[in-house]
């Protein structure tokens, strides 16, 4: 079985460039595409199987990182974009002409990732952005269409390339969430 997991990390992925603040997302469109520039590098990139992340053509997985959201900025034809899920947590900011997802963004100040909004790197034409360093919710890939007999050998590829295989997402970003939930509740 020849395992796709996304086009950026299939060819192998490139390590972060040192000092590097940022670049410009462009959507899918072949004319007036979305732009957005981002001026800091990002964080917690990863490849994701979520059935809410935007995937390009030919993907398993989404690919997706954070960055502060005041680093970000809509500089080319914003009126192109909408929210995908007005009830999700996540807004997710998508061209209508294309579909490609753009920035995810958070608007409840009580959210553990509030503050941060959500990007693919992959939109960039920029190198230097920090690669994927693992999988979040792999198992979703079945609720996609993955056949779920194909999971361990799907979740052995992914630990191969160095991207380990969580069902959930890393365990640095569960603690985070769950000490934002500890401080709400008052017990830390």
């Amino acid at each position: 079985m020849s395992i796709t997991i996304h086009p950026s990390v299939d060819q192998g992925m490139k390590p972060a460039a040192e000092n590097f603040s940022g670049g410009t997302l462009h959507c899918k469109c072949s004319s007036d595409p979305v732009e957005v520039s981002v001026s800091s590098q990002c964080a917690h990139n990863h490849v994701c199987g979520c059935t809410m992340c935007w995937k390009p053509e030919g993907a398993t997985f989404a690919q997706i990182a954070v960055v502060p959201s005041d680093s970000v900025k809509i500089t080319a034809n914003e009126k192109k974009l909408s929210v995908v899920n007005e009830n999700a947590a996540i807004k997710r900011h998508a061209c209508r002409d294309c579909g490609t997802h753009m920035v995810g963004h958070i608007d409840d100040s009580k959210h553990p990732f509030y503050g941060l909004d959500f990007i693919h790197t992959e939109l960039s034409d920029d190198e230097g952005w920090e690669p994927p360093q693992f999988a979040a919710f792999v198992s979703s890939i079945i609720e996609g269409g993955t056949d779920p007999n194909k999971m361990g050998e799907i979740r052995r590829h992914l630990h191969d390339m160095g991207l380990e295989p969580y069902d959930c997402l890393s365990p640095t970003l569960m603690d985070v969430i769950a000490t934002h939930t500890a401080k709400q509740k008052g017990v830390l």
